[in-house]
Formats: C-alpha cells, structure tokens, sequence
C-alpha cells in the first residue's frame, strides 16, 4: 500500500489547524501559502475530505476558514488516512489464486481464503496502531514538550 502524498499535505494542514487559536479559523489562502507548491484546487479536495469525514469544520464569511472539529487530543491518526485514503485494506484481491489453479478446486479457494485472512490481521495491527496515536501526541513528540502552541497563522503569514 502506498499512501499518497495528499496525506502529508493532510497532517501538516491537520498540525497548523492544532496549533491555531481557536478564535481565529485558518483561511484558505494561508493554508495554500503554507502548502509551498501544492495546487490550490488539491488542497480543497484535502481540506474537503477533512470537513466530510468530520475532522475539519468550515466557517464562511469574510472571518472564515478551517478549524479542528475535535480537539487535537481526540483526532487520530487512522481517521486522518482513512479519510483522504480509504478504508485501509493492503491485499487487492482479484481472484486470480482461484484462477491460476483453478484445477485444484477447494484447496485454491482454501488458499485464497488463507491469503485474505493473514493480510486482513496485518491491516487490523496497523489500523490499531494508528488508532492509538493522535494529533496532539505528534505534535508533543515532534516538539519534545506537552504544551502545544497557540498561534495564529493568519498573522503569522502576514509577516513574511
């Protein structure tokens, strides 16, 4: 399985919407700018996949933008690649054990089953881990400190 790149753009926009304030939605604009090279269009494509599975919410209006549904504590890591992946399954079954030796009847099927059930755990022990590691626990480990900051990147970019 290849994740694709959408899902890094995802957790780095899921990591700025953590760190703002939550007074301030983040606009659309910023999070492009932030996003150096990613085409406006795909980010929307992120960003709705983000708002319909429930992880991100968007506020119109002149003052609106994007801001975390939940708090950072309470979002995972599997919602996030599941929501701009899919369900994650690894094993793309296509039939073709049953038909390669389609002339052993019952044991070729028995195989294809056996087949399925080992990559099906595999999916289920890395579903599980990713369950247990949220937003916030990537930003504390990636800044080696409890406190997450609060920010505003709406100003932050006017800055630069």
């Amino acid at each position: 399985m290849n994740l694709t790149k959408g899902l890094e753009q995802a957790i780095c926009i899921m990591t700025l919407l953590a760190t703002q304030d939550k007074k301030f939605p983040i606009a659309s604009h910023i999070i492009n700018r932030r996003l150096k090279g990613a085409s406006p269009s795909y980010i929307k494509k992120i960003m709705r996949k983000l708002v319909v599975n429930g992880l991100v919410t968007s506020v119109s209006g002149s003052n609106g933008g994007f801001s975390l549904a939940r708090d950072p504590e309470n979002i995972h890591l599997l919602e996030v690649v599941e929501a701009l992946e899919g369900p994650i399954v690894t094993y793309p079954n296509t039939g073709m054990i049953n038909q390669v030796f389609s002339d052993l009847g019952p044991t070729a099927n028995h195989g294809e089953v056996i087949l399925m059930e080992v990559f099906e755990q595999a999916d289920n022990h890395y579903k599980d881990y990713l369950s247990k590691q949220t937003v916030a626990e990537l930003i504390q480990k990636s800044l080696k400190h409890q406190d997450i900051p609060v920010l505003n990147w709406n100003e932050k970019m006017n800055q630069f």
